[in-house]
């Protein structure tokens, strides 16, 4: 898509130059795509705490090994 904008030459230039960019147009899609991801982040990290997992990982595991165990039997022909 086409967009004209009025953009401040020196700070592209600082763009391309941190990012390696090779055109103006790379610049703006890596800075885009970098402050989209930084966002996601953050909207991640505002949920920690606020979820609360109560999980016993010895019966979990407890039920995880006679599931595989039962799974085995029948591979053999046991029920």
């Amino acid at each position: 898509m086409r967009t004209t904008l009025d953009l401040d030459e020196k700070l592209i230039r600082q763009l391309m130059d941190v990012t390696a960019a090779k055109t103006k147009t790379e610049a703006i899609h890596q800075a885009a795509a970098e402050m989209i991801r930084r966002k996601k982040l953050d909207q991640l990290k505002s949920l920690s705490g606020t979820i609360h997992l109560d999980l016993d990982w010895k019966r979990l595991e407890a039920v995880e090994l006679q599931h595989q165990s039962t799974l085995k039997r029948r591979r053999h022909g046991h029920r």
